[in-house]
């Protein structure tokens, strides 16, 4: 499902702000000394979508009425934040929102797609999902990302 990001959009099409995005390049830089100092990451919001095919609607929100405990934990391990799935059954589209509150979104990403029980829930929803993505395969291939980056246009805290 998650993606590293681009280099000028993330995951959902956010733009990237490099001071809390990526890992610091050496130990003296400012991302570094915010991690040293326990000050929290305030956050970078992505959003994503995708479509559900309309004959898995109920298995969908069943599944994710119940998420697994070990998806859920895995998905706080890597700093993920105010997530939310959203779907439109007119269009079938599922939109998905969070924040990460990292300092290595990639390698966040990346013990995501290690996790076996992850990749288990991943295979089971992607079978329920058709991906807007050109030559997407699957969330757990990671590249190209299976769901759709959308770009932020608006946000009033």
């Amino acid at each position: 499902m998650w993606a590293k990001p681009s280099s000028e959009t993330g995951s959902a099409g956010a733009a990237v702000d490099d001071s809390n995005n990526n890992a610091p390049s050496s130990p003296r830089s400012p991302a570094h000394a915010r991690r040293d100092s326990a000050v929290r990451n305030p956050g970078r919001r992505f959003a994503q979508i995708v479509k559900l095919r309309p004959e898995h609607i109920a298995e969908y929100e069943k599944a994710h009425a119940a998420v697994w405990p070990e998806v859920l934990q895995q998905i706080r391990a890597c700093n993920i934040q105010d997530y939310s799935i959203y779907h439109d059954k007119d269009s079938g589209i599922l939109f998905a929102s969070f924040k990460y509150v990292g300092y290595d979104y990639a390698g966040d990403m990346e013990k995501m797609r290690e996790n076996p029980k992850v990749r288990e829930w991943w295979q089971m929803t992607d079978g329920w999902q058709e991906s807007l993505v050109p030559g997407a395969k699957s969330s757990e291939s990671g590249s190209p990302p299976w769901w759709k980056e959308v770009k932020e246009v608006f946000y009033n805290p």
